[in-house]
């Protein structure tokens, strides 16, 4: 049945997640539209129990559906709303209508002062799935004030809450875990650059099929197969990482699977990147193709949910508190 749904929902992409919806979005237009697809065609219960009209997914069976979002550049939360209304469904609690963004930890503020927070695709999302002093929150980002985004065609942006916790209407407190919220925002962004990293290299091995120098492509010198043997192995490199942080026996992720998964996929995404626009020389950064689209969604979630040194220091911190030895925390802690 994951297959199916997978493979629908590669198809429903493949006609509303295109290079002009992602540019009209990132522009600053609407993405009701994109939504209303992706939230009527019943994708986002994917991981939620069949007792509670999910199809009952766990998460490694999700995994393609999560790549897929990352290969088609979604410009939605499509990947965090699934996780988080599974997890608000495990919590018992009902999912609100649009789409959630996840955050790990809300930065501290003294009790009743005004919230703040930079939030992954906080542009086009209606809710924030988030921890305050170790309580999880729904809050409505559309109560917030959005200010700039750190970056072109970047769904990130600055939020601003003007009131405090208490004092927020709609903000309502839930019983899950912040180690659940963090691993799961982790998780999403892994896949989703295992994704987007694939779809940059096939664009990537197309063209340098079919540009030519000196009258053969230029695919065909040795320096420019170095290179994309490099960034073969990255890709390569990413999809097993996420692969392995989406290895579960239910929706939640395993936190060092998922510390492992951002760290190597963040890691990847920017010499995925460098390389792609290496092999395509200028045409790579003009707004007409569509290389860049691709390239900053690696480069913005790289650092979404932490990047590669966040990650990392999470698992040297595991290792240094464990009895065993570092091949034993390998083999075993670290292992699907």
């Amino acid at each position: 049945m994951d297959d199916l749904l997978s493979d629908s929902l590669t198809r429903l992409l493949e006609q509303i997640s295109t290079p002009s919806v992602i540019r009209q979005i990132e522009a600053g237009g609407s993405a009701k539209d994109l939504w209303d697809s992706i939230e009527t065609s019943g994708f986002l219960d994917a991981l939620v129990p069949e007792a509670q009209d999910g199809a009952g997914l766990g998460l490694t069976e999700a995994f393609p559906m999560l790549m897929a979002a990352g290969r088609f550049a979604v410009p939605a939360p499509l990947a965090q709303t699934m996780l988080a209304r599974a997890s608000l469904a495990q919590a018992g609690v009902p999912a609100p209508a649009g789409a959630i963004a996840l955050l790990g930890q809300m930065p501290t503020t003294e009790p009743g002062a005004p919230l703040h927070a930079v939030v992954p695709f906080g542009r086009v999302a209606e809710w924030l799935l988030t921890t305050i002093d170790d309580q999880a929150y729904l809050l409505p980002l559309t109560q917030g004030t959005q200010f700039e985004s750190v970056g072109h065609g970047c769904l990130s942006v600055a939020v601003r809450w003007s009131t405090g916790l208490s004092e927020m209407t709609e903000a309502r407190a839930v019983p899950v875990a912040q180690e659940d919220i963090e691993s799961l925002a982790a998780v999403s962004y892994a896949a989703q650059i295992a994704g987007a990293a694939d779809r940059v290299l096939e664009m990537t091995l197309d063209y340098v099929n079919q540009r030519t120098q000196f009258g053969k492509p230029i695919g065909k010198f040795q320096a420019v197969q170095n290179q994309i043997s490099i960034m073969a192995e990255r890709v390569w490199v990413s999809r097993m990482a996420a692969q392995l942080a989406c290895q579960s026996e239910d929706w939640r992720a395993r936190p060092l699977l998922a510390a492992v998964g951002k760290a190597r996929t963040s890691e990847a995404a920017a010499i995925v990147a460098d390389i792609s626009h290496a092999m395509h020389g200028a045409i790579g950064i003009t707004e007409e193709y569509d290389l860049q689209i691709y390239t900053r969604k690696l480069r913005e979630w790289r650092h979404a949910a932490g990047a590669e040194t966040y990650w990392e220091s999470r698992i040297g911190e595991a290792l240094l508190w464990q009895d065993g030895t570092a091949l034993s925390f390998m083999c075993e802690t670290l292992s699907a």
